[in-house]
C-alpha cells in the first residue's frame, strides 16, 4: 500500500498546543464544547468503563479556583504565582479526572492511560476546531487534598490534566522533535 497524505495526518504532523497565557475569550460555547468532549471520550477505554470524567471551569469559575491555589500555596510555603496564571488566563478550563473502577480484568494502568488519551483527544479535538488549546498540570493537580477541596473529587480520583481552550492568533514556534532513529527499534524475526 502506498503513502497517502490526508488532512487529518497533515493536522498530526504539524500540531501545536497554545499556551494557557495566549488564550483569551471567546472560549466554545456549552454545545460547541459538548462536540469536543464527545471527541475526546471516544478513545480506547478497555472494559468500556469510562475511567475518567470531567469538570468544566468556565470564568468566573476559573478565578475562584487560581485563588483557592494562591491561598493554599501561601499557607503550605509553595509557589502557586504559575499554576494559579493559567486559570486566570484561560476563558475555559476541563478539568480530565482519572476516575480509576474496580475490576478484575481491567489493570489500573490501562485506566490512566486512558485517561491520559482523554486529554490528548481533547487538546486535539479543541486545535482541529479552530480553538487554542493546551494541556497542563503542575504541582496542584497532583496535590490529593487540594484537588478534592477544590473541584470535590473523591479520594480515588485524581486531576489527570487540566485542558485550557480559547481564542488565539499565536502559534509558537515549533520545538525540537524527537530523533526516530535514536528512539525507535525495528524488529522483524
Amino acid at each position: 500500500m502506498s503513502f497517502t497524505p490526508n488532512p487529518v495526518l497533515e493536522f498530526l504532523l504539524t500540531r501545536r498546543s497554545r499556551p494557557a497565557k495566549v488564550l483569551r475569550g471567546p472560549a466554545p460555547d456549552r454545545a460547541e464544547l459538548e462536540v469536543l468532549l464527545q471527541a475526546a471520550a471516544r478513545v480506547p477505554d478497555h472494559g468500556k468503563l469510562e475511567p475518567w470524567r470531567f469538570i468544566v471551569l468556565q470564568q468566573p469559575a476559573g478565578s475562584r479556583v487560581a485563588a483557592q491555589i494562591m491561598e493554599y500555596a501561601a499557607a503550605n510555603g509553595l509557589d502557586g504565582e504559575k499554576p494559579a496564571r493559567a486559570f486566570l488566563d484561560s476563558p475555559l478550563c476541563v478539568a480530565v479526572i482519572a476516575s480509576p473502577k474496580p475490576s478484575e480484568k481491567i489493570p489500573e494502568i490501562e485506566q490512566t492511560l486512558s485517561a491520559g488519551a482523554v486529554c490528548l483527544a481533547l487538546v486535539n479535538a479543541a486545535l482541529a476546531s479552530g480553538w487554542g488549546a493546551s494541556w497542563l498540570s503542575g504541582w496542584p493537580a497532583h496535590d490529593a487534598r487540594l484537588m478534592q477541596s477544590i473541584l470535590g473529587i473523591a479520594p480515588q480520583e485524581w486531576v489527570a490534566g487540566f485542558v485550557h481552550i480559547g481564542t488565539s492568533d499565536f502559534a509558537p514556534p515549533d520545538r525540537p522533535r524527537p530523533d526516530l532513529a535514536a528512539i525507535t527499534e525495528w524488529v522483524s524475526a
